[in-house]
């Protein structure tokens, strides 16, 4: 006979009555167990009534928590939300990596509510016992379905760096950082971005060691150990990313040398031969933007005066000399060389900041015909350049508040920013010796209150059912800060120039994974 209303009410009654003699009426608490198997109205009173006894009857433990999973899975909605709020309250002992793991796995719902429900359950077993509650999620994260894997990491990136220090203890934060290495082993572009989010919050890696750390795992990731294969989009990208990632990690004390010297022997030669991860993307742009962002941060250098000299290089072949200077063709009579001022700020800057390292390179390691011919480059560049700082000035005279918040003056602002900095730097460089003193702040980065503020930490992104993120990751800038100012070509145009606007490109689902052969690769 199917168990009423009645029948709960009843045994519910005799349960509460019994006060210290609960054992004694296990009939009276298998029957509200068996109400999971009666209609609506029977279920939602079992949902609350299995938990509150819950605790009295450990004989019948396996057959309460099996008994709410039910009503868990129920077609009802309101019933699997009244479930899910109760499951906490099964949460002791040996049953929370239990509980903890049938709460990752109903992270899968499309239901808002319900999805809100779940992580609210999943945040309340965490203040009872964080780090069984962890064993539950790196469990599914490690074996789980593919989106009960990408929700619970999600999960761990938004909602970790919420808790408490009374919560996120020392022994809890070192069992994160341990479980997050695992995973750490086979994961999609998408995944690593969101894992090196969550360690790269927890206080115990703070310190400069534990930054140090941080970079130890992006290392890995990178592939630093091997030549880069510039043919393949997928390995572009994966450096990018990890770049990026290791970005916020790099200050005095932990250094970006290995990125540098890595960019230097096995990027900036095969510069041009870089195939882009997204179509749009100026893949040349962005490495030299994220080597510019890197070179303050660079330690002592093994073979520093040979990754100079790769700068120089590129630097040279960027900055064209007068058309009356040009010889064997490399700039025709009848057209005016292109002064591209985006790639040659990037690349100035990463000269001009390793140079500080060797003060006398351009003296003792640069033959006198090419320091000459180095400096007919900067003069013309400088030439053009006070041209086209005249002309944005005058267009941006006057202009103030909304006036400048249009698409077309932020471009101007920015240019304007990318040109005073060459000339800064040129302006270094034309000393005799040359100088690398003067600091400038990348036309693309906030202005720094103080050269030595720390990075920040990254902030979260809101997490929904449907796995969508809602803000960019940070402390990195956002894909579309970045603008690029292509000044017309010729020596004194009198036109401003054209500015196109430039998006980092993300990982992509192309059925391969970012370490090892996962394919859950997807779009950002």
């Amino acid at each position: 006979m199917a168990v009423t209303i009645e029948d709960l009410y009843r045994s519910y009654g005799v349960l509460a009555d019994a006060k210290d003699d609960l054992s004694q009426h296990k009939d009276a608490y298998q029957v509200i167990l068996d109400g999971v198997k009666g209609g609506p109205k029977e279920k939602r009173l079992a949902a609350q009534f299995i938990p509150k006894f819950f605790s009295s009857f450990p004989e019948l433990a396996d057959s309460a928590i099996n008994a709410q999973l039910d009503l868990c899975e129920d077609e009802d909605v309101s019933i699997r939300r009244q479930a899910i709020k109760e499951l906490p309250r099964f949460a002791t002992g040996e049953n929370i990596l239990r509980v903890a793991d049938i709460l990752t796995q109903l992270l899968q719902t499309d239901d808002t509510a319900e999805f809100n429900q779940v992580t609210g359950s999943l945040i309340a077993i965490f203040k009872m016992d964080a780090k069984g509650t962890l064993g539950g999620l790196f469990s599914q994260i490690l074996q789980g379905e593919d989106i009960v894997r990408e929700r619970a990491i999600k999960f761990l990136a938004t909602k970790l760096k919420t808790l408490t220090e009374e919560v996120m203890t020392k022994e809890v934060e070192d069992y994160v950082f341990a479980e997050t290495k695992k995973v750490l082993e086979d994961v999609t572009g998408e995944e690593f971005v969101l894992l090196m989010r969550v360690v790269s919050n927890l206080r115990v890696l703070q310190t400069v060691n534990g930054r140090q750390q941080l970079v130890e795992l992006v290392v890995e990731q990178a592939f630093l150990e091997q030549a880069l294969n510039t043919a393949d989009p997928d390995l572009v990208d994966r450096l990018l990313q990890c770049t990026r990632q290791a970005l916020p990690l790099f200050s005095k004390n932990v250094h970006s040398t290995r990125f540098i010297t890595y960019f230097c022997e096995h990027v900036l030669p095969n510069l041009s031969a870089l195939t882009s991860p997204v179509p749009e993307l100026d893949i040349q742009l962005e490495v030299l933007k994220l080597l510019a962002e890197m070179s303050p941060y660079c330690g002592d250098m093994d073979k520093l005066e040979p990754n100079l000299s790769m700068l120089f290089t590129k630097l040279v072949e960027f900055m064209p000399l007068p058309p009356d200077e040009a010889e064997n063709g490399e700039n025709s009579a009848m057209e005016e060389p292109k002064l591209q001022f985006s790639y040659v700020e990037c690349l100035l800057f990463g000269f001009h900041q390793l140079g500080k390292k060797l003060p006398d390179f351009l003296i003792e390691k640069v033959d006198a015909e090419s320091l000459k011919d180095f400096k007919i480059r900067l003069q013309y560049f400088a030439r053009g350049l006070q041209v086209y700082i005249r002309q944005l000035r005058v267009a941006l005279q006057g202009k103030t508040g909304d006036a400048l918040k249009t698409d077309e003056n932020k471009m101007k602002v920015v240019a304007l920013k990318i040109t005073n900095n060459i000339n800064v730097l040129i302006k270094d460089l034309f000393h005799n010796p040359p100088s690398f003193k003067s600091s400038v702040t990348l036309s693309w980065k906030p202005v720094q209150k103080s050269e030595a503020a720390a990075p920040k930490r990254p902030s979260g992104e809101e997490l929904g059912p449907g796995g969508s993120t809602k803000k960019q990751i940070s402390p990195l800038p956002r894909r579309d800060a970045r603008q690029i100012y292509n000044p017309p070509s010729g020596k004194y145009s009198a036109t401003i120039g054209n500015f196109t606007n430039e998006q980092r490109g993300g990982f992509r689902g192309r059925g391969r994974g970012f370490r090892g052969n996962r394919s859950r690769g997807r779009p950002y």
